[in-house]
């Protein structure tokens, strides 16, 4: 795997700091310095990197789930990639099943599927399909920059709304509320939900942390956007980072005063290629306390970098792992979160109707 970090100016604006190579890769390269100053003099020259967009035509869009540890049973996302370019994201490793790197491709080449809406038309309609929650965006960004211009969410959500079909959907954007005139209606008749994720109230953090999504303020202005409309919000402060996010009873106030009244987290995950990702990532931009970070990312995580036993994935164990959950526990409590579960409606779904001339009979 490769070495050598990209220049920061090349970066400027990216979570990962290098082209990692991914886990099927053969071979691996290197930068490598002939002492003739020209590798210095190649890497001064690099321009900003830009943002790719593929496309691609699906054959299914609804992923299922029998994971104990997670609360739905069927998920959609729109995108592969996001170009918020968070460095701890989990879903980085699936950029390598497309021969592409887990680091900085992930963000900068995204791929669009293209004909969400209708492939999720077809299997709302197919014949004993039964309605549950689906959770849109639990792997990449439903609203990532590129959904201003594509709108594949909103088709999706469009499709939703004419079957009456209950969702929930997560992101660090405000670009939902552009979406609230299809939201806050299916929001009434207990069809929606929305979670914003706040990993934490300082901004120069979450510019390092999620340099792409919107601003913890922004986040914060659009959750209460989202409630004056009359939309269940809640808060998501995944993942916490030892020594890096350190502000649990801080977000969790202000996202009550702004209206968010569910809450959850998970603590900071690491899989396959997010682990030496995240540790260049610590070595870039906090140095001094890299290896203290990594020590307890270990220690809730029984001495390895990860696990991934489904009983404790998300919140870790040990002593670290108990006093997160203690925090979050009493806050909670203490604020007045998760006091009412999100019921949706499952019985108003109403199968798509038939498109096209066949739809004029």
């Amino acid at each position: 795997m490769p070495d050598a970090f990209i220049p920061l100016h090349a970066i400027k604006g990216r979570g990962a700091a290098s082209h990692l190579a991914h886990r099927f890769e053969k071979d691996a390269r290197s930068d490598f310095d002939d002492g003739w100053g020209t590798l210095d003099e190649s890497q001064a020259e690099l321009p900003p990197l830009q943002t790719e967009v593929r496309f691609e035509d699906v054959k299914s869009v609804l992923g299922s789930n029998d994971s104990p540890d997670v609360p739905f049973d069927r998920s959609l996302n729109p995108y592969r990639g996001c170009e918020h370019g968070c460095i701890y994201c989990f879903a980085r490793p699936t950029h390598s099943y497309l021969n592409l790197s887990p680091g900085l491709d992930f963000e900068t080449k995204l791929i669009a599927k293209r004909n969400v809406a209708q492939v999720l038309r077809a299997e709302l309609g197919k014949k004993g399909y039964r309605p549950s929650q689906i959770a849109i965006g639990t792997a990449t960004d439903c609203y990532q920059p590129i959904e201003r211009e594509l709108r594949l969410t909103r088709a999706v959500i469009e499709v939703l709304n004419e079957c009456r079909h209950p969702f929930a959907l997560v992101t660090k954007s405000s670009a939902v509320e552009h979406d609230l005139d299809l939201i806050a209606p299916m929001a009434a008749a207990r069809l929606a939900a929305v979670y914003l994720t706040v990993t934490t109230l300082d901004g120069e953090l979450a510019r390092k942390l999620e340099p792409r999504a919107a601003a913890p303020h922004r986040r914060l202005r659009t959750i209460r956007t989202l409630a004056e409309a009359g939309v269940p919000v809640g808060v998501s402060l995944s993942p916490q980072i030892p020594f890096i996010t350190e502000d649990m009873e801080q977000v969790l106030d202000a996202a009550w005063a702004a209206g968010a009244r569910s809450a959850f987290y998970n603590v900071v995950r690491l899989p396959w290629e997010v682990a030496p990702l995240f540790k260049q990532w610590l070595e870039v931009h906090y140095p001094q306390r890299a290896d203290r970070v990594m020590s307890r990312i270990r220690e809730m995580r029984g001495g390895k970098d990860y696990d991934a036993s489904f009983d404790t994935r998300m919140k870790g164990t040990g002593t670290w792992a108990q006093l997160i959950a203690q925090r979050f526990e009493k806050a909670t409590h203490r604020i007045g979160f998760n006091r009412e579960r999100i019921a949706m409606d499952l019985e108003a779904f109403r199968p798509p109707g038939a498109q096209g001339q066949g739809s004029l009979f």
